[in-house]
Formats: C-alpha cells, structure tokens, sequence
C-alpha cells in the first residue's frame, strides 16, 4: 500500500517512520509513504501556504492552490482514497482502519494546519476523518494515527496474525485482562485459572472478563455489542450457550 502524506511539517514523520512494527513494514515494502509539502508547489517568491479568511475571522487558512498541485503531483492508483483530517469527519475505529487497509491501494493523507483549510479543498476529497472530538495544532498526528492503525494489518506486518483478531473492539468488546511472569508480583497474583493448563475454562473466564471489563469502561461498547448479539451480529460468534449464560448468571447476581 502506498501512503502520500499532504504536510507541511514532514519532519514530523521521521521517528514515527522509522520505528518499531510501523519501521520494519516499510523496510519490507509492505508499505511506503511519500511525503509532499504544499510549501514546495506554491508559485509566490515567499512561498505562502496560508491566507486571512474572507469575512475575517481569527487565523489563517490554508490556501486551496498548495494542495490541489501538491495532490495533482502524485501518481494514481486503482484503487486511492484522498482523506482530509479534519475534527469534522468520521472517527477513527477498528472498522475504518479494516476498510481501508482492505479496500485501497493508495492513501492521500492532507494535514491541516492553522484553522483548517479552503472549503473548496474538499473537492479533491473522498473521505474526512477525525482522530477525536478534540482539537490539535494540525493534522499530523492523527495521520500518524492512522498509517500506524492501516499497516499493522496489512499482510506481513504482524508476524502472529491471530494476535489481530484477540484484541480489543475487534469482537466488539474491550480486551481481556492479560498477565505475564512472575506468577506473583507485589502480591498481585495472577489468576488461577490461567495457571490450569484448562484451555476451555481459559477461554471461557477471557470472554466473561471481556464483557466484565467493556461493562465497567465501555457501556457504550457493550449496549451496541449486546443489540448485535440479539440480531445475531459478530459478537455471538463462536461463544455458545456457556458464554451467553455466564453472562445472564452474572447480570442476574448483579441485580440481586
């Protein structure tokens, strides 16, 4: 997958780039990310990317021109989706970063800065997405965001490919709790049961602690996993009758 990245701080990149899983899929090839600064396509001897708003206003904005040359300049995939970060667009889940890891060959990434861009950017754009409903000095770091979430699950990336589906929100429900040596830290110990060798009561104890734990910090999460369970949606998927009573046996205690 090929990544070109709209920004006009593309120092910003360089230790992300180049470390850990994200480092090593690129030294692969499994990705590669092109880095364009629109300061480099202006047509001004002061290079300016960024204007006063019509009508007045606070800030400046980023000038449509830069971007549009800075996009046009790019190669064409089949398959490409231009994205602006903006505050504006759909929030980054697991299910976007599916889709796009799965159904593009080409990511155009624009950065905003200042307080935002051109309305008339938007004409180059086919989907806007948001890291968060919060606001941050421009659109770099949740680009990073984003190139890290799509590589990690392009073929090749993760070397145990099951670790991508036991994970949080990909069932729908938080993670489970997860321990390593030694057996008792501090006098914090580990649970029994992961001490058994009993692989069906692992596994079993690992889907009541999911719901138990997205329960307690994800309501939300939990409301919309257990409407898809009615519906016969993904969460139900594999779990059984154990799983589904061991949760009515623990809603019925909490009740009592």
């Amino acid at each position: 997958m090929r990544f070109d990245i709209v920004t006009l701080f593309p120092d910003c990149f360089t230790s992300v780039l180049s470390s850990g899983l994200l480092g090593k899929a690129l030294a692969k090839q499994i990705a590669q990310v092109n880095l364009a600064n629109p300061r480099d396509f202006t047509t001004d001897k002061h290079r300016k990317v960024d204007d006063e708003p019509y009508g007045g206003g606070v800030g400046m904005l980023m000038k449509p021109d830069p971007i549009f040359r800075a996009v046009e300049s790019l190669p064409v995939l089949p398959r490409r989706e231009i994205i602006l970060m903006s505050p504006q667009g759909q929030t980054i889940n697991q299910p976007l970063l599916r889709e796009l890891s799965s159904n593009y060959d080409q990511l155009v990434v624009i950065c905003g800065h200042y307080e935002g861009v051109d309305e008339r950017v938007l004409h180059l754009v086919t989907r806007e997405v948001s890291l968060g409903d919060f606001i941050l000095t421009g659109g770099e770091i949740p680009a990073m965001a984003l190139i890290n979430g799509v590589v990690r699950l392009l073929p090749g990336t993760v070397a145990k490919t099951e670790s991508l589906t036991a994970e949080s929100f990909e069932e729908g429900l938080l993670d489970y709790p997860q321990y390593t040596r030694p057996a008792n830290f501090r006098g914090w110990k580990v649970p029994d049961v992961l001490l058994s060798g009993n692989h069906a009561a692992i596994a079993q104890w690992r889907y009541e602690q999911q719901i138990q734990k997205t329960r307690d910090r994800r309501p939300d999460l939990l409301s919309k996993w257990q409407q898809e369970k009615r519906q016969g949606g993904r969460g139900a998927e594999g779990q059984g009758e154990q799983g589904e009573q061991g949760e009515q046996g623990r809603q019925g205690r909490q009740g009592e």
